[in-house]
């Protein structure tokens, strides 16, 4: 086993050392590649530059020698050299490869286990690597000999190195300088060329299909249809656009001195061009349109508190007097029970002594009672008891479908009031269920034939053999959308669009207009002032008592996003005292609601904290200030909120409580919609400082009662 492992390592040297002879060979090999390629960079140098130049000489010669001679000279003594390294090498690596392999033979003589393969092996070697035995006195006098030599010849190419290295830099050097000589004369010469080019461009087969002129880039304009982008413009200043209700054409004697009895001598701008167009639809009677054609459908989009509702109460009321039958005539639908109570209220003031009927169902009262006033039940069947009605949608549709004896066919005007809310909850399919009422096919026999309405489509001679009841649609809204995708589903007839948003044209000293409020979408009223407060959420309490008891506001209508924070912030202001407040919201009956409005109109009450239920188109009398206690989420929010104040040309404040955090949205959301006159009304804290004692306090109380309230709930 043990001479196993000593022929198997043996081999292994062998091997190792046999592979640091061919890396020696093939380093000297390289060396000598090397030194041939410096000798022929050096020849052609030698070769370009001009004969008996001193300081041109690359490689720098001596001061009294030819350069020539230096370089051949070094060149000789380094390929020596190298090759002196090279042999010295290889005899130490012969020498110590022999003596390994004298001691294995002894160890294998004393074994006497050496195979007959190995020896042949190592006799070869022998005789290729070493010419002739020698003595191990001989070889260590030969060894030191060599060293000696090789000592001489190392210091001797240490000092032939150093010189090659300082005559390669100064070489270098000059050859960078030459470069950088030539480098600079061929951009010289190319940019010659290039001007010379440019004077005299040479023919070319290409056309350029663009130049690099910087030219202001347009912005892409929407494309809208012709009755969007061409609508009829209505004034936006009511004070100054005020008509005489005299001079607007077609309106009753009879409307005209109920108009006078209740204060009103002149209309409005939005007042005085819908008036006429609704009027001159139906100029031929409710029966059918001008010249029997179908009437156009009319949308309205005019600030808050522009007179939208009396707009389609006169002319609904005059195009109904002459009727004969009692049929339901007029439609009006409105997203809240508040605001369907104000319309009918204006309704009844117009209708009174007409013999007009005009219904409210908005479930304030029973559903039994509701079909009691709308239906009465005969020998002859079911007749209808109201010409005009005004509904919110959830209840309507239920009248539609449970009613008895409920019919919309004779309808000739569907109102919807607050239209972009309506569109918005389009989910409700109310409006689709009114139309398909409308169009429904009457099977009993008393029904009347002559008048039978159909669903309009291509005008035939079949179609046009009996006259059919138009029904026409007038869509009202202070932030009417102009998405032609949503106004598709209203599904409307060649509509006619009324509109107070649009850019006005202001003449200047030299006598130019120039266009101003071009990108605005809404119109909030001319009176209405607008400031933001930005503040921190603990001091937002604090900021609306600093409003009302340092300040002194008065009539002042607050906003906040939902119930839970109108009944917490009434508790807290009910618990800090000093102000006479309400909530208004969903949460509260009926009844509280209206006693709590007439309060507020009357005076009783500074401040009504309310959520969005207020927001949309009731029109709050005496409304001061409103204060946006939590900012709005959306645009039309804030113009619906704001619009309560400052109705019809009269002067109001908005305030916005904002969000440091907000504040960046809140504004970008403004410019967007084209409002950029707002200002930033900034509360210092020293002017809250009074009121913290007494707020922590309130904050105590207010801990109280809303546990109270939770375990009344509970109970």
């Amino acid at each position: 086993m043990a001479l196993f492992c000593i022929h198997r390592y043996a081999g292994e040297e062998e091997q190792q050392e046999e592979e640091e002879e061919a890396e020696d060979r093939a380093r000297v090999l390289l060396e000598r590649l090397r030194q041939q390629a410096k000798a022929r960079q050096l020849k052609k140098q030698r070769e370009a530059q001009p004969e008996g130049g001193e300081g041109e000489i690359p490689g720098g010669a001596g001061p009294g020698g030819e350069p020539g001679e230096g370089r051949g000279k070094r060149k000789r003594e380094g390929e020596e050299q190298s090759c002196a390294q090279g042999q010295e090498k290889l005899k130490k690596k012969q020498r110590s490869r022999s003596s390994s392999e004298e001691r294995a033979d002894t160890e294998e003589a004393a074994d006497g286990s050496t195979p007959l393969k190995k020896k042949k092996k190592t006799e070869n070697r022998r005789k290729s690597k070493v010419p002739q035995e020698r003595t191990e006195a001989d070889s260590e006098e030969d060894i030191k000999r060599q060293e000696n030599r090789s000592n001489l010849k190392n210091k001797s190419s240490k000092r032939k190195k150093r010189d090659e290295e300082t005559e390669g830099a100064e070489t270098r050097n000059k050859e960078n300088s030459e470069r950088a000589e030539g480098n600079e004369s061929t951009k010289e010469e190319l940019s010659l060329a290039a001007s010379a080019e440019e004077a005299n461009p040479p023919p070319s087969s290409l056309v350029v299909l663009a130049d690099y002129d910087r030219r202001p880039v347009q912005k892409v304009q929407p494309f809208l249809p012709q009755w969007l982008a061409q609508p009829k413009l209505v004034q936006k200043r009511i004070k100054d656009n005020l008509v005489p209700i005299r001079d607007v054409p077609g309106i009753h004697p009879r409307l005209l001195k109920k108009l006078q009895m209740n204060g009103i001598e002149s209309f409005f701008p939005v007042q005085a061009e819908v008036i006429p167009a609704v009027l001159q639809s139906a100029s031929n009677g409710y029966l059918m349109g001008q010249g029997g054609y179908r009437p156009k459908d009319i949308c309205v989009s005019a600030p808050t508190g522009s007179g939208k509702t009396l707009s389609f109460v006169i002319p609904i009321v005059q195009v109904l007097l002459d009727r004969v039958v009692c049929q339901v005539r007029a439609l009006v639908v409105l997203p809240t029970k508040e605001l369907a109570q104000q319309v009918s209220k204006v309704f009844n003031i117009y209708t009174d002594g007409t013999g007009l009927k005009v219904v409210l169902i908005t479930g304030q009262k029973s559903f039994a009672k509701e079909q009691e006033m709308l239906v009465q039940k005969k020998v002859t069947g079911y007749c209808s008891l109201a010409d005009i009605i005004v509904a919110t949608p959830g209840r309507l549709t239920d009248h539609i479908s449970q009613t008895p004896g409920f019919s919309l066919t004779e309808l000739r005007f569907l109102i919807v009031d607050e239209a972009d809310r309506m569109i918005d909850d389009m989910h409700q399919n109310c409006l689709n269920q009114i139309v398909k009422a409308a169009f429904q096919i009457e099977n009993d026999s008393g029904s009347n034939m002559l008048f039978q309405r159909t669903k309009p489509g291509p005008l035939t001679a079949a179609s046009s053999c009996y006259p059919h009841i138009p029904l026409q649609k007038l869509l009202f809204s202070a932030t009417l959308t102009q998405d032609p995708e949503k106004l598709q589903q209203l599904d409307l007839f060649q509509p006619r669009l009324f509109t107070s948003v649009y850019s006005e044209k202001k003449t200047l000293g030299d006598g130019t207009e120039t266009e101003q409020e071009t990108n605005k979408k809404y119109t909030l009223p001319e009176g209405l002032s607008q400031c933001y407060v930005p503040c921190d959420l603990n001091s937002k309490p604090l900021l609306l008592l600093h409003f009302m008891l340092t300040m002194k506001f008065t009539r002042v209508l607050c906003f906040t996003n939902s119930r839970e924070a109108s009944h917490r912030l009434f508790l807290l202001v009910q618990a800090f005292g000093g102000v006479t407040v309400a909530e208004f919201s969903s949460r509260l009956p009926p009844n509280e609601r209206q006693r709590t409005m007439k309060e507020f109109e009357q005076g009783k009450i500074q401040l009504l904290i309310s959520t969005d239920a207020t927001a949309r188109g009731i029109d709050v009398k005496g409304v001061n200030y409103v204060i946006n206690y939590d900012a709005p989420q959306f645009i039309r929010t804030y113009v619906h909120r704001v619009g309560r104040t400052a109705r019809a040309g009269k002067v109001g404040v908005a305030f916005s409580l904002v969000l440091r955090i907000q504040e960046r949205r809140f504004l970008r959301m403004l410019k967007d919609a084209g409002i950029q006159d707002i200002k930033k009304h900034p509360v210092k804290g020293n002017s809250l400082k009074p009121l913290v004692q007494q707020y922590e306090e309130a904050l105590r109380r207010l801990e109280k009662t809303v546990k109270n309230e939770r375990a009344q709930k509970r109970a």
